[in-house]
């Protein structure tokens, strides 16, 4: 009896992926304005081709945080960019206290991953 394989996840698209450091007291109003109801996911979602964010946090340092965006493709996180730049750096201003670290580690193209 062989066993069949896995269904295959599909992840086409798109990711930015930053990593942050919150200030220690800050760290709930970080992850408020970060998190899935937070500003940078409502700005997001005005946008075409916005797919979703997720923030990853550390287990083992508590400070430590990732986000992913995801968008359909390059393009569509462009267009965001160009057409959201002002809410974009209001926001981002506005956000600046929450951290002591705050690296872009790079833009991804996702495809389909196998098992």
């Amino acid at each position: 009896m062989t066993q069949a394989a896995p269904p295959k996840t599909p992840y086409a698209g798109y990711a930015t992926v930053w990593e942050f450091r919150a200030r220690s007291e800050r760290r709930e109003e970080f992850e408020r304005h970060y998190g899935p109801q937070g500003g940078w996911v409502e700005l997001f979602r005005q946008a075409a081709g916005y797919l979703g964010t997720e923030l990853l946090h550390d287990r083992s340092d508590p400070l430590h945080y990732l986000t992913i965006d995801r968008w359909t493709g390059a393009e569509a996180y462009r267009a965001f960019r160009t057409e959201f730049a002002r809410p974009y750096a209001i926001l981002d201003a506005a956000c600046e206290g929450l951290t002591t670290q705050e690296i872009a580690l790079g833009e991804y193209d996702l495809g389909s991953v196998p098992p």
